[in-house]
């Protein structure tokens, strides 16, 4: 399993305090999964909330892009043949062909990025067809 993970604080929509909520990003059994469970200081309000899918929401993913920095999927020796990388896109991200196009052409030029669960995610579909990547820190 691979996860990544951060707390942060906001403000409580029942009574205005402050919020500490736990939010992350997990892939298990072959799917992307997120998370964010949070709690008031003050009132006590809590909730939990997850699911799985393709796409992470939003306000999870820039808390984990700001806390752990970016992630960059490159490829990794030769530029491999244009029908397996299309197939782990289609099938990693439910694209349709034109987005899975747009996307190996970013892989092949400058990388994909994304948060570190996103691009293993990605790499592990993309190995599985025998593409050689690597995922790194993004500068």
């Amino acid at each position: 399993m691979i996860t990544q993970g951060v707390q942060v604080t906001g403000r409580c929509s029942a009574c205005g305090g402050t919020t500490t909520c736990d939010v992350g990003q997990f892939f298990d059994r072959g799917r992307l999964r997120w998370g964010i469970e949070g709690r008031c200081t003050d009132c006590l309000e809590g909730w939990c909330e997850q699911d799985s899918g393709p796409v992470t929401p939003e306000n999870i993913r820039q808390a984990l892009l700001r806390a752990h920095g970016t992630a960059r999927l490159r490829l990794f020796g030769d530029v491999p043949e244009l029908v397996p990388v299309l197939q782990a896109l289609r099938d990693a991200r439910e694209l349709a062909l034109g987005q899975a196009r747009a996307q190996a052409a970013e892989l092949a030029e400058t990388g994909l990025t994304g948060t570190l669960v996103e691009m293993e995610i990605l790499a592990t579909h993309l190995r599985r067809r025998a593409i050689a990547v690597i995922v790194e820190a993004a500068s």
